[in-house]
Formats: structure tokens, C-alpha cells, sequence
């Protein structure tokens, strides 16, 4: 989009758009009229980039909660891992949890 100056030395207002892979002018105007279409197409590209930086934003934050949120999981499997090792339990086949046989309970600290 914007102003071309053409061979009878006008200035001339084009906006430029994609249809079917190929670009495509359309003529707009010249004078009062082509400068509001311009300030139209300014204001709509400039909304369109505060939401493209809101998004973006937006998108930043949920991937850092996301990597917290994957800390968090896995040092609460390490600590539930730990404990039920403690406990005398054991991963059956990388699977469920099972206590050993001839495994002493845990007495409680008195």
C-alpha cells in the first residue's frame, strides 16, 4: 500500500493485496479521499501489529508457566520417587510400585 506518483505526475493512492498468490493493485484515489484511505490503512496496520505483539506476548508468558509447570512435576515425581524408595517399595518392570517382600515396615521417629 501506498502512494505512487505516476507518468502525468500525480501522486495516486494503491493498495496492494494478495489474491490467489499474485499481487493485485487497486486504485484508490487521489487528494482528500486517497489521504483518508490512507490514514485508514496506517491505523488498521498499526492495530493489527499491537495485537500480532499482544499475542506474542501473551504466547511468551504461557511458555514460562509451561517450563515451571514441568519443573515443578518433576521434582514432585523425584520427591514422591524418594519417599515410596524410603518406604520399601520398588518399580515393578519401570511400572507400579510395589513393596518388597521381607521389607521392614518404617517406624515412626519417637
Amino acid at each position: 500500500m501506498g502512494w505512487e506518483r505516476r507518468a502525468r505526475g500525480g501522486l495516486y493512492y494503491v493498495r496492494k493485496t494478495r489474491v490467489g498468490g499474485r499481487v493485485v493493485s487497486q486504485y484508490v484515489g487521489t487528494g482528500a479521499v486517497a489521504q483518508l484511505a490512507a490514514e485508514l490503512d496506517a491505523h488498521e496496520r498499526a492495530e493489527r501489529e499491537a495485537s500480532r505483539k499482544a499475542l506474542s506476548a501473551d504466547r511468551e508468558r504461557w511458555v514460562r508457566a509451561d517450563a515451571a509447570l514441568d519443573e515443578m512435576c518433576e521434582a514432585s515425581e523425584v520427591a514422591a520417587r524418594d519417599a515410596l524408595i524410603l518406604a520399601g517399595y520398588h518399580q515393578h518392570h519401570r511400572g507400579e510400585w510395589r513393596k518388597r517382600r521381607g521389607a521392614k515396615e518404617a517406624k515412626p521417629a519417637s
